[in-house]
């Protein structure tokens, strides 16, 4: 089987690998793309196309992994796919309908990321709805975690965007409420007692959303665009809005590192420094 990957991020990359060693011929296209992500490409065994349009003409299973902004313009660059047309990307259900319109309809699916990539690779949960969702879950026969939970293309990104609100919120409050208590100098103890009140692996899960959320802050700011729009369709948004402002305002303060911030006070510092700058 051949699979290609309309992005080559992190997430796209980690997937790549994995399946590449479970033995499937993997294609992607660098071309336009950023030097991050071409080093990316650069460091695995993947098969390089000159387009996105050869892309999708050479395999049967196209995954769309772009950023949230770029979603329904790659769909729309490729047009009609022959193949199974994968859309992983983090954004509302009325987005994902928009961006597979331009793609096909029985052959599409609407596939979202449950947990870590970095931490599960290739065995990250990965839930599916839409016409060719059960074909798309054959990829579990090559070690992928890929569950089927409705019919519909939406219906796994309305999953998606309800729990990314909670995440993110959750995410958006620690890192605000522990820098104001590293600037008191109390943001280790702060850490400890609410460790005791959520329970003994608290502290490894926050530490690990205050770093992600340094290092993602602009795709946060993007992802929760797509969460206020949709959740604006039903009510008015108050604290998703709020986590919104908040990435974005984090974006802004911090530039992308290179790498990973390597501890939570990494991050406040590089706040610490933004903060003096400005």
């Amino acid at each position: 089987m051949k699979v290609g990957f309309i992005g080559f991020g992190e997430l796209a990359s980690t997937l790549a690998n994995g399946l590449l060693t479970a033995g499937l011929e993997v294609y992607t296209c660098r071309e336009g793309r950023s030097s991050r992500t071409k080093d990316l490409v650069n460091s695995t065994d993947v098969e390089l196309c000159k387009s996105n349009y050869e892309l999708v003409k050479t395999v049967e299973v196209v995954l769309s992994a772009v950023s949230p902004s770029q979603t329904v313009s790659v769909a729309r660059e490729v047009g009609h796919v022959e193949g199974i047309y994968v859309d992983l990307n983090n954004v509302s259900p009325s987005t994902v309908q928009e961006a597979l319109n331009h793609v096909g309809t029985s052959n599409t699916v609407d596939a979202a990321i449950m947990g870590s990539v970095r931490k599960k690779g290739l065995k990250v949960k990965i839930i599916a709805s839409g016409g060719a969702a059960d074909q798309f879950a054959q990829l579990n026969q090559y070690g992928m975690n890929i569950e089927v939970i409705g019919s519909k293309p939406g219906q796994a990104s309305a999953i998606k965007m309800l729990r990314s609100a909670y995440t993110k919120g959750v995410s958006a409050l620690l890192t605000e409420s522990l820098y104001v208590a590293y600037k008191m100098g109390l943001d280790e103890e702060v850490l400890k007692y609410i460790t005791q009140t959520e329970g003994p692996y608290f502290k490894e899960s926050a530490v690990s959303r205050i770093k992600s959320s340094a290092y993602h802050a602009k795709r946060r700011s993007e992802e929760m665009e797509e969460v206020v729009a949709m959740i604006r369709e039903e009510t008015e948004p108050v604290m998703n809005q709020a986590t919104l402002e908040f990435f974005g305002a984090l974006a802004q303060k911090l530039e992308k590192p290179s790498q990973r911030p390597t501890s939570m006070a990494h991050v406040f510092r590089m706040l610490e420094e933004s903060n003096n700058q400005g």
